[in-house]
């Protein structure tokens, strides 16, 4: 009996044993078998930290490969709580170096589980005070920061990027996935207790390098006159747009007020702008170009032929429209020259509403260009069926329509380059890191008017010029082509037109014949004196005149006799290169030797204040450098070659006047004194 209980017993403890084996079993197996990926992923999520490594953004350079815009390593301070024995110590010491409350860095410290950045990007000079520290769970990651050495240069055409390297305005924005490559990873192991014991990283991928289509020299132009402009006429915004007709490339684009793309944040929504492509305005009579080449392109008009113009008073659809002056009878360029309003919508009715619409349409007005900036506005281009029975003629001299600044540049460029419509475009090309040219494809060109018709409205806006609204805008040295735009704006509480506050702005191109440059100034609500031919038309002299020197632009006309000088003469036609010397080289020598031989020539002001000045040492300087010294002394720069400043003429130190010509030939530093010890050992 007694063996029989113990069997029992045995068999007992052998079930039990055997029914808590099969539950251990039936436990594990749910567990391994049904949610293994679960409990993987929680133990990974306790052991592993995955930091992400930013990538490297390409740089944005100008189309001579000056950069604009590039990303620099900096440190970021991480502290590991697991390797921090005081946290109180730790916190009272970093506050001091990262300018912060202990009791904060104490919290973020005592709440993480895991490595916890502290501060981001920090100076060199705090990276050093944290070092000297010698912190034990306090460590640094590199991190890149975008710089942008220009500072305020381009701004609203480069954008600009928030902390986590995103781009977030501009070609930063636009181009952010290509520009900002792809991201790494670092992957920190943990023990039981919280000890770091392994690191893994993942490199990061940088981005594809981006060139624009702008230069940095003609952008400090376009914005150094816009800033001087907005000065002087308390304009409320402004923009000036340089532009290649033969191609399209924008060249400079300006905005006023400017803001620093390094503190972006601080500056309002509306300086971060790009009002280039984003703010659409009435145009005024500078539309009037466009009507006047619809009419000759169409044979309804000859720029000969006589219009009356009824004394500056005409009848639209029940509507009655006065001149800005009483004009009698004018010829069809004497329209333009005069600013007819009159005369444009006689214009206009010759050709009726729908080919007229089709004739602006063709120009690109009321639709998008395409250009990769963001925020691109298409203007405003109601269809005909839309018109009141007055449309015409408010459309005719640029009212009921709006544009942006660069489908009026890319407009007046068709004019200048012979009838076709180049798209604006900003981007020269993208290079990914390995080298792959990811360039996005550009919209084909189209015709929209005839080369003799294009030839015929080239004329007569240089009559404009000559005779006309445009005087104020004639350049000296070069034949010039423009026209004169100034046009009431809305206001907002009425409905109605302003009597008050006005667009004033000024579009043209230089040379004539063989136009380099088209260019567009636009001042919004200039104080005092507000017509565009007289606030605008000053602007777009200035710049024009630099510009065409810094391209070396021979003149077409001789200069006045009591404005040229033996060194304007200097770059007209640069002599070529000789066989045995680089052909920067021979151009400068060539014009120090036409210089000396003039030396006996009348040196008077070609522009600027009257007066003798000291030439500067310009060795070693950029163009940009030039380019200011030259301006803040009222010389007229003419560079040659790339690199830096080797050799100038007149030397440093010597007296001219302002207005002369200062000479500089660029190159790569130190090679201008092996030639000269070269020369002196022959």
């Amino acid at each position: 009996m007694a063996q029989h209980k113990t069997r029992f017993r045995w068999l007992v403890v052998w079930a039990l044993g055997m029914a808590w084996m099969a539950a251990v079993a039936g436990r594990l197996g749910y567990l391994q078998l049904l949610h293994y990926s679960d409990y993987l992923a929680r133990a990974e999520r306790q052991q592993q930290r995955i930091f992400e490594i930013s990538p490297m953004r390409g740089a944005i350079y100008d189309r001579k490969g000056r950069e604009l815009a590039v990303s620099l390593p900096m440190d970021s301070v991480f502290a590991d709580p697991a390797e921090i024995a005081d946290v109180d110590m730790v916190s009272g010491l970093l506050s001091r170096a990262l300018d912060l409350p202990p009791e904060e860095i104490a919290v973020r410290i005592r709440e993480a589980r895991t490595p916890v950045r502290l501060a981001r990007k920090l100076s060199p000079e705090t990276v050093q005070r944290i070092g000297d520290l010698n912190l034990r769970g306090v460590f640094f990651q590199k991190e890149n920061r975008r710089v942008y050495p220009q500072r305020e240069l381009a701004a609203s055409v480069l954008g600009y990027v928030d902390v986590d390297e995103k781009g977030i305005g501009g070609i930063e924005y636009s181009l952010d996935k290509e520009i900002r490559g792809r991201p790494g990873r670092m992957m920190v192991m943990a023990d039981g207790r919280r000890r770091w014991y392994d690191r893994r990283e993942a490199a990061a991928e940088s981005g594809a390098s981006v060139a624009l289509t702008l230069d940095e020299t003609i952008q400090y132009i376009a914005e150094k006159e816009l800033d001087q402009a907005i000065q002087k006429t308390h304009a409320k915004h402004g923009v000036v747009v340089v532009q290649d007709p033969d191609t399209g490339n924008l060249l400079a684009v300006a905005n006023w007020p400017p803001f620093d793309p390094n503190d972006a944040g601080s500056y309002p929504a509306d300086a971060r702008m790009d009002r280039a492509v984003s703010a659409a305005y009435e145009p005024g009579s500078t539309f009037k170009v466009l009507t006047l080449t619809g009419a000759i392109e169409n044979g309804l008009a000859r720029p000969d032929e006589l219009v009356d113009c009824q004394m500056g008073k005409i009848l639209v659809g029940g509507r009655l429209i006065h001149d800005w002056k009483r004009f009698g009878v004018l010829s069809v360029r004497g329209i333009l020259a005069n600013s007819s309003d009159v005369g444009a919508i006689k214009m206009a009715l010759r050709m009726g509403a729908p080919r007229f619409y089709d004739v602006i349409r063709g120009f690109g007005v009321g639709q998008l260009t395409g250009i990769p900036l963001p925020g691109e506005n298409r203007g405003l281009l109601r269809p005909v069926d839309e018109w009141s029975a007055s449309s015409i003629g408010s459309i005719a001299m640029g009212q009921e329509v709006s544009v942006t600044p660069i489908q009026i540049v890319s407009a007046i460029s068709a004019i200048a380059n012979g009838g076709t419509v180049y798209l604006p475009r900003i981007v020269l090309g993208v290079q990914a890191a390995d080298g792959m040219d990811e360039t996005p494809p550009s919209r084909a060109p189209h015709q929209v008017t005839d080369a003799r018709t294009a030839a015929k409205m080239r004329e007569m806006m240089e009559d404009v010029m000559i005779e006309g609204t445009g005087k104020h805008a004639q350049l000296q040295g070069y034949t010039s082509g423009g026209k004169s735009g100034t046009a009431q704006k809305i206001d907002p509480a009425t409905g109605r037109y302003s009597r008050t506050e006005y667009n004033a702005s000024f579009v043209g191109f230089a040379p004539v014949n063989n136009p380099s440059v088209a260019i567009l100034v636009v001042l919004d609500s200039p104080v005092g004196e507000h017509h565009g031919g007289a606030v605008a038309g000053p602007v777009f002299k200035r710049v024009a005149e630099q510009v065409l020197a810094y391209m070396h632009v021979p003149h077409d006309v001789p200069l006045p006799a009591d404005t040229e000088t033996a060194r304007n003469k200097l770059l007209i036609r640069p002599a070529p290169p000789s066989a045995d010397r680089d052909g920067s080289e021979a151009r400068f020598e060539a014009a120090v030797a036409k210089s000396r031989q003039a030396e006996g020539a009348a040196q008077t002001v070609a522009f600027g204040e009257q007066g003798v000045v000291a030439v500067p040492d310009l060795a070693g300087q950029t163009v940009r450098g030039v380019t200011e010294a030259c301006s803040r002394l009222g010389l007229v720069p003419a560079v040659i070659g790339d690199g830096v400043a080797i050799e100038q003429f007149p030397q440093a130190g010597a007296e001219v006047t302002r207005g002369t010509t200062l000479t500089v030939r660029l190159g790569e530093p130190g090679r201008a004194a092996s030639q000269a010890a070269h020369g002196a050992a022959q």
